[in-house]
């Protein structure tokens, strides 16, 4: 065997030997960034009763402790659920509840006896629609909503009942309850990936996001 002969299949067993390293080193990746996305689609990010957008299995775990009083939830509502939207797939949206205004509390159980009946995101859009309304900082008015409840298809006779229930007022509970695991002190308070928002903002938000996406997904 010549020297070229030899030398040629010295280069070729050090390509194989590279791309043998790639392989390994990026399913090591995938593996991580499974792993992780495993950990921040679990407990006290994410219970198995949150309301989400995006599919299960993103990488991306965008996580938002909101108030349905809270005007700047409102604000920010629409901007962010574009801004899972625009990642395809690759962002998953998670609420939870902090409702630290008053009445806010009555809200969420709405929320979620709408929710059962199919009727989750007409509700939430109806309660920010209608904020000023009902979410008077130092005079809420909850009642004034019932009148409003029906346009959006909702059985009051079942919502008054299933706002009633333990499981309702359990979900409640325990996300106030990660809410104080996490630090939550105000809303809307955003976590990606288990880091949270540190200088509010939505063009801080988008980047955080977009880091996130580029460290999960490579682009």
């Amino acid at each position: 065997m010549n020297r070229g002969t030899i030398a040629l299949l010295g280069a070729v067993g050090l390509m194989a030997a590279f791309a043998a390293t790639v392989y390994i080193y990026e399913n090591q990746q995938a593996a991580k960034i499974d792993v992780l996305g495993a950990k921040y689609n679990a407990p006290p990010y994410v219970r198995d009763y949150s309301q989400s957008l995006g599919p299960d299995d993103a990488r991306v775990v965008l996580v938002e402790f909101f108030d349905p009083g809270c005007e700047t939830c409102r604000a920010f509502a629409a901007p962010v659920k574009k801004l899972v939207e625009s990642y395809e797939g690759r962002v998953r949206l998670v609420l939870r509840y902090a409702p630290f205004h008053h009445g806010a509390d009555t809200m969420v159980k709405v929320l979620e006896a709408a929710r059962r009946q199919d009727k989750y995101w007409e509700t939430l859009q109806l309660l920010y629609d209608r904020q000023p309304e009902w979410a008077d900082h130092h005079n809420p008015r909850t009642d004034a909503m019932w009148e409003f409840f029906p346009s959006v298809g909702l059985d009051l006779v079942q919502l008054a009942e299933d706002m009633l229930t333990p499981e309702i007022r359990a979900i409640l509970e325990q996300d106030i309850a990660d809410a104080n695991t996490l630090g939550v002190r105000k809303t809307p308070t955003f976590i990606v990936n288990g880091k949270p928002l540190q200088r509010f903002g939505r063009v801080e938000l988008e980047t955080l996001v977009r880091v996130a996406v580029t460290e999960a997904y490579g682009n």
